[in-house]
């Protein structure tokens, strides 16, 4: 569960960074790598949200309800 946590901690950072790196390329006039930005930041936005479901589906089996 560490591991995933961790992934987690890395996914927002990147994320984070994406959106960085995509306003500074955009008020730059660099198009190219903003648009590489762009699909970086769908990318992890994507695995952080199949990550979020595998942890909930965990908390989930864990749970003796």
């Amino acid at each position: 569960m560490g591991k995933k946590f961790a992934l987690n901690i890395f996914y927002n950072l990147a994320i984070i960074l994406s959106v960085c790196g995509i306003v500074w390329c955009y008020n730059n006039s660099k198009y190219l790598p903003a648009g590489f930005l762009v699909g970086t930041a769908a990318c992890l936005f994507y695995f952080k949200y199949q990550l979020t479901k595998d942890i909930r589906k965990s908390f989930k089996e864990k749970d003796p309800k």
